[in-house]
């Protein structure tokens, strides 16, 4: 992240780790932090699959990871990997020749888990497969799956533990010539997967997957996302994430943006400031956004927009958005471009011509930078 000078305690300087290929998209370096989930379908079910898949990536998935836990499934990669507009990586379970299928059917990436795969012969074969087709790895480790002389050794799942797994394996990998890799170290604890991760940081320089694995439903697991992740980004560490939810993908993804937009670390799509509405407001805040949220879900143009239900906050939040509407009476507000006042608009007709103004404003910025592109 660039340096602001204005506004300095807004900096957040970003761990230089090396960069790796997972298909089209680069992780790592000075790549900017991708964003991933991972279908809940039946992968043999090629067709539902790959619908989920294109639902992630509208949303904005750079990245969507499948289960492949038997053949059936590597069978269906190949029509999967060939309809996604995103790179897919295959999940490993514990059979080390459904990663060497999924390279064969062109998966852009393996997740393997180190406690699972089995002997270094094993993933000796894993890694050949993967260089003659060109995958990258990602080295999964996962406090609920460590491997046993570590349990022994820590006594529990710790941060020593899963660093010390992960850095094992790294090292299998680099000893048979094997760079294109980065590395994960989840827990379902908070505490200790941040200590893992900062740890992990400090001994390697792979490019870093962030997640907090199995973080629970949307609200509670976004929440424990949030906090987990958000403390890791915002120190530096992590080159790619995902959002682990009992819930649709997609929501996995939006919240994966919602992170990284509050840390100014990705821009996609309009950033809404709103109040949570008292008894102030000039009219119904909550009904407004929930519907602005879905009527402007297709704009993934970076632009803010501020709707705040009366004049306490509402002028000064519209100063600092690209659009604002701020509640005042007789059923109508006032609507401010660029941080100034415009004009009046009656309520009734509030969110029709706010999309209008989004759009608008999506349309002149996208055409700006066309022209700056051609300019260079």
């Amino acid at each position: 992240m660039s340096h602001n000078p204005v506004r300095p305690w807004r900096n957040i300087d970003r761990r230089k780790s090396r960069q790796i290929r997972v298909g089209k998209v680069l992780v790592g370096g000075d790549a900017p932090i991708s964003v991933q989930t991972m279908t809940n379908t039946i992968t043999s079910d090629a067709k539902a699959t790959i619908e989920q898949v294109m639902r992630c990536a509208v949303a904005g998935a750079d990245i969507v990871r499948v289960s492949t836990p038997d053949q059936e499934s590597t069978r269906a990669l190949k029509e999967i990997v060939a309809e996604s507009p995103v790179p897919i990586v295959a999940d490993i379970h514990f059979h080390y020749k459904r990663a060497i299928e999924a390279a064969e059917a062109g998966a852009a990436c393996l997740r393997i888990n180190p406690g699972n795969i089995g002997d270094a012969a094993r993933v000796r074969e894993v890694i050949k497969a993967a260089k003659d087709h060109g995958c990258s790895i990602r080295i999964g480790v996962n406090a609920g799956s460590l491997e046993k002389h570590l349990l022994d050794k820590y006594g529990e799942p710790c941060p020593e533990a899963m660093v010390e797994s992960g850095l094992d394996h790294i090292k299998i990998l680099q000893d048979n010539d094997f760079h294109e890799f980065k590395i994960s170290v989840k827990a379902s604890d908070v505490f200790l997967a941040a200590a893992a991760y900062q740890q992990l940081a400090d001994a390697t320089d792979a490019p870093i997957h962030l997640g907090i694995t199995e973080a629970g439903g949307l609200v509670s697991g976004t929440v424990k996302s949030a906090i987990g992740l958000g403390n890791l980004l915002w120190m530096g560490i992590g080159d790619t994430i995902r959002v682990s939810l009992s819930a649709d993908p997609v929501e996995e993804v939006k919240v994966g943006y919602e992170i990284l937009k509050s840390l100014g670390l990705r821009h996609r799509g309009v950033t809404i400031i709103s109040c949570p509405s008292c008894a102030r407001q000039g009219f119904d805040v909550i009904k407004t956004v929930a519907a602005l949220e879905e009527r402007l879900a297709h704009v993934t143009t970076s632009m803010s927009l501020s709707i705040i239900g009366c004049v306490v906050n509402g002028p000064g939040e519209a100063l600092m958005t690209d659009i604002g509407f701020t509640g005042g009476g007789a059923g109508s507000g006032m609507v401010y471009l660029a941080g100034k006042q415009s004009h009046k608009l009656g309520n009734d007709k509030m969110i029709d011509h706010i999309v209008e103004l989004v759009e608008a404003k999506a349309a002149e910025i996208e055409a700006a930078q066309a022209r700056a592109e051609a300019a260079e």
